[in-house]
């Protein structure tokens, strides 16, 4: 399967088309405190002009089934990320309201000193049959997420990311999508060390927050699908 790569925290149309047109398979809106939040009045009006086949991510950090949904439903999103700690059932309970097809995304922020502690935890997560991917990514005493920040890579493909592809018979198989810090001189890198399932990027394709760059929203696409490193 190939690579799926997310271009997040989109503000415009023009961004969302800029990624969609570099190849991106999905497009995240972030709808929570942040330079890069937007509304679900303007989301509306940009999810109807992207292609169908395109993923459109809504981001949600601390918000109740009932936010989520009629988000989800008022600007015709195909999936939600859980940026927060929220109660085991609410993917189950997303499924339910909105159906199956809607993919649901569960954040984690790898920690190198407790990663054996709760690597368990987090394959365990992962093959949940109501999450299809589980996102990893840093985190600082300011930000959640769109850190520009990455995590240790080596410590992570030892401890989550190998877990990815040794399921015991009869399992899910883990699907992790690399976030934090992905720029176009470290994604190849990145996917190297860590063979994701997808990755993710914010920051790293940003000139400034809520505003991509268009040559490294491109440059990050073809690396991240070439392989090849920065020169």
């Amino acid at each position: 399967m190939s690579l799926w790569i997310k271009i997040c925290a989109n503000t415009s149309l023009g961004d969302a088309l800029l990624a969609v047109e570099a190849g991106a398979d999905a497009v995240g809106f972030v709808f929570a405190p942040s330079p890069r939040r937007v509304t679900a009045a303007e989301v509306a009006l940009i999810a109807p002009r992207l292609p169908a086949a395109v993923e459109k991510i809504g981001v949600f950090v601390d918000a109740s089934l009932e936010e989520i949904a009629s988000t989800v439903e008022a600007c015709g999103l195909t999936g939600v990320q859980l940026h927060f700690n929220a109660e085991p059932a609410l993917p189950s309970r997303l499924h339910e309201r909105l159906g199956p097809g809607v993919r649901i995304l569960r954040v984690v922020h790898f920690d190198a000193e407790r990663a054996a502690e709760h690597a368990a935890g987090i394959v365990a997560e992962a093959r949940n049959p109501h999450v299809d991917a589980i996102l990893v990514d840093s985190r600082t005493a300011m930000a959640a997420g769109g850190t520009g920040v990455a995590f240790d890579w080596e410590v992570a493909r030892k401890t989550l990311f190998q877990q990815e592809r040794t399921p015991s018979q009869g399992e899910k198989i883990c699907k992790f999508i690399a976030a934090g810090g992905l720029n176009p001189a470290n994604v190849a890198e990145a996917i190297s060390a860590l063979r994701p399932w997808g990755v993710d990027a914010v920051s790293g394709v940003e000139a400034a927050p809520g505003r991509k760059d268009p040559a490294k929203v491109r440059e990050l696409i073809r690396r991240a699908r070439s392989g090849n490193p920065a020169s």
